[in-house]
């Protein structure tokens, strides 16, 4: 299955586990576990506890997901 075919939800990151897992609550309150796709190891790109964050969930595993890209904070 690609990238394509996820549904892509937007969450927040809410704890890290082992392995490369992540906790993330989504905008409709269901908690999943995500990994970072290939792209985001590929260039390094580190997310931490309370990043703002897309997820493409697969629509025959809800519970698993796949982070996709990591929002930018803006501080003014």
């Amino acid at each position: 299955m690609s990238r394509d075919d996820l549904v892509t939800v937007t969450g927040k990151i809410s704890d890290i586990a082992g392995g490369g897992t992540y906790h993330i609550l989504l905008q409709n309150g269901v908690n999943i576990k995500a990994r970072l796709c290939g792209k985001m190891k590929k260039f390094n790109i580190k997310v931490v506890v309370g990043d703002s964050v897309d997820v493409g969930i697969s629509p025959y595993d809800p519970t698993h997901g796949l982070i996709t890209h990591r929002h930018k904070v803006v501080h003014i």
